[in-house]
């Protein structure tokens, strides 16, 4: 059994998977470890459909040709570019070039990033995905703090069974794909995916370990001195 402490800090986005199906029976314990998340007023706002199969194949070839077919991404979660020049920004680009620094994907190789790519819309080859989605009447963003409790949750939960995750925005770049192919009803407003699976662990992607900003940095301390410390 993995310990939190060294769940939070092992946790990683994984790229690339094995073939391997992950057993129903796991993926719903791990839900219902997961669904202990904490709620405003215990609301529990999240929905889930969890994709397989013959199913979720058409789910990706379906997303890349909307891709290719140069169709804009319009999530039900909209969210703006990054402000350039920002930390945030740096830390997006500083990620990226890691990756494909191990992937061997040249800057200016347009062929080998736009595969790259792709393979968010393909939710990294995974065997599984799970759509984490809320009811339209509830008023937004209010149900967000929710996702984001429940979806880290899974992914702790994941690591219990030797299963790796990546939590993926592109998968539901095109919710209509979802609508049609998973049957999720149109009123609900689709969040996130998180592609689940076992991880390929001979994928250079998959070795990647994403920095964290030294906490000195985004703490300031209020009534506090160094006779708090003990």
């Amino acid at each position: 059994m993995v310990d939190i402490i060294d769940a939070i800090i092992m946790r990683k986005s994984i790229r690339d998977f094995k073939t391997d199906p992950v057993p129903k029976q796991i993926l719903k314990e791990i839900l219902e470890t997961a669904t202990r998340a904490p709620s405003a007023e215990n609301t529990q706002s999240w929905e889930f459909t969890i994709i397989a199969g013959d199913v979720l194949n058409t789910i990706r070839q379906a997303n890349v040709e909307k891709l290719n077919s140069g169709a804009s991404a319009h999530p039900d979660l909209q969210t703006k570019g990054l402000p350039p020049d920002s930390v945030y920004r740096r830390r997006q680009i500083e990620i990226a070039k890691q990756i494909f620094k191990l992937m061997d994907i040249p800057r200016e190789d347009k062929e080998k990033r736009a595969r790259w790519m792709k393979r968010g819309f393909r939710y990294f080859n995974a065997p599984a995905a799970i759509v984490v989605y809320v009811d339209r009447s509830l008023s937004y963003p209010r149900p967000l703090f929710d996702i984001g409790a429940v979806t880290q949750n899974i992914c702790l939960a994941a690591l219990h069974y030797g299963l790796g995750t990546c939590i993926a925005n592109q998968g539901i770049a095109y919710p209509e794909v979802l609508h049609e192919f998973a049957g999720i009803s149109e009123s609900k407003r689709i969040i996130i995916s998180i592609a689940i699976g076992y991880p390929n662990w001979d994928f250079p992607a998959n070795s990647v370990v994403s920095t964290r900003e030294p906490i000195e940095n985004i703490i300031t301390w209020c009534g506090l001195d160094d006779k708090n410390s003990d």
